[in-house]
């Protein structure tokens, strides 16, 4: 443990370990190399450390929902490890997780306190769910000495709903969390033929992808309906859902696509998305609200072109007529017609997608996000170095 007294200590805070790992893995391996770094959410991140040198992992029941009696809990727990440890600087993502640790961090006087914020539940809320939800985003930002948004469109959403000020926000590149990984996200035609041939699917067959959980607010009932209207028209087209089903919607999903169920094909939660992508034509993400829509970046790798909500973060995923389609969140018929529009162009819908994973690959590479990330962190972290290499 010798590690964690000859560098500068920080912590990752996260609610469940899957962030951690989708999100934060590329960053934390590269602040090993710097820092001593610590992650810390619920249970299961136990691995994550095994497989990242100089890191290690401590659990902290934090809960994704409102739960007073754990969230007083954890929020004490978070005070102690805190007040022990010593972090030069914490760092948090997701909002339960943004909360209880800006909170202790603050009232156990963690130097630097820095939060991303990737998206807002408050926005589909209406009332005082949504009030409540917005003041929490609010003590957040206040509560913390750097504020991180992960698009350039939510930054002036939360700007302009008052969350937080103009001075206190940035964005690191261009946006996303970390990037798009091109290695592992990348067109593969031996995939596609696999792939193609489990879900039985035809080599000259058109296949919409939707990847995500299978929630209300991702607008997959939505699109349930759009394709309702286009798989009778079209018998040589598919949608594959794959995603968790979080919300008990996956009977109401197939009650809509009852007409072309056998043009349905459901998946449940993958660890491999990137083989989904290889397998499909066109990626479909209807959602009411993202900070950013990582998973349009990873399709886009895999040189798939999108139709997506026009929604912030999802504006800055897409480049409308260039690398896909939008639509606005919620309308049925704007989602058909986008997609009949590549369905019915296979020039316009390859054309697309090379120039979706040439952006994918040149603006939003995962190397340059995790620069960006380290540089941000030393210059808060070691201003007399930083200042030191500007002045040579």
């Amino acid at each position: 443990m010798t590690i964690f007294s000859e560098k500068i200590s920080v912590a990752v805070v996260a609610t469940v370990p899957l962030s951690l790992r989708v999100f934060m893995r590329p960053h934390i391996e590269a602040m090993a190399s710097r820092y001593a770094v610590t992650m810390i959410s619920s249970a299961g991140g136990d691995t994550i450390a095994e497989q990242l040198p100089g890191t290690r992992f401590l659990e902290v029941d934090i809960r994704r929902e409102i739960s007073p009696l754990a969230d007083l809990n954890a929020l004490v727990r978070l005070f102690i490890l805190f007040r022990r440890e010593k972090f030069a600087l914490v760092h948090s993502l997701t909002p339960k997780a943004g909360l209880l640790t800006m909170l202790a961090a603050f009232l156990s006087r963690v130097p630097v306190r820095v939060h991303i914020f990737t998206g807002q539940v408050w926005v589909t809320r209406h009332g005082l769910g949504r009030s409540l939800l917005k003041t929490m985003d609010r003590l957040i930002a206040m509560l913390a000495t750097h504020v991180l948004a992960d698009s350039p469109s939510q930054r002036r959403f939360l700007i302009s709903e008052g969350v937080v000020g103009e001075d206190r926000i940035q964005v690191l590149a261009e946006g996303s969390i970390c990037g798009v990984d091109s290695e592992r996200f990348r067109p593969d035609a031996a995939i596609r033929q696999r792939m193609r041939k489990i879900l039985q699917i035809p080599e000259d067959g058109v296949a919409i992808l939707f990847l995500g959980r299978l929630t209300r607010d991702k607008g997959v009932l939505d699109l349930a309906q759009a394709f309702a209207k286009l798989g009778g028209t079209h018998p040589n087209l598919y949608l594959m859902i794959v995603g968790p089903d979080e919300e008990g919607i996956l009977q109401q999903i197939k009650a809509q696509l009852e007409s072309c169920a056998g043009q349905i094909r459901y998946v449940g939660m993958t660890g491999s998305p990137e083989e989904y992508m290889a397998a499909a034509d066109i990626f479909s993400l209807p959602s009411y609200r993202e900070g950013f829509g990582s998973v349009i970046l990873e399709a886009a790798a895999c040189g798939i072109p999108s139709v997506a909500s026009r929604i912030y973060g999802l504006t800055d995923a897409v480049a409308e007529d260039e690398t896909g389609l939008l639509h606005e969140a919620g309308n049925v018929e704007g989602i058909l017609t986008a997609l009949q529009t590549l369905v019915a162009d296979d020039r316009l819908r390859l054309q697309m997608g090379a120039a979706a994973r040439k952006r994918a690959l040149t603006t939003f590479s995962v190397q340059r996000l995790v620069a960006a990330q380290m540089a941000f962190y030393q210059t808060i972290l070691e201003p007399s170095a930083n200042a030191n290499s500007g002045g040579q």
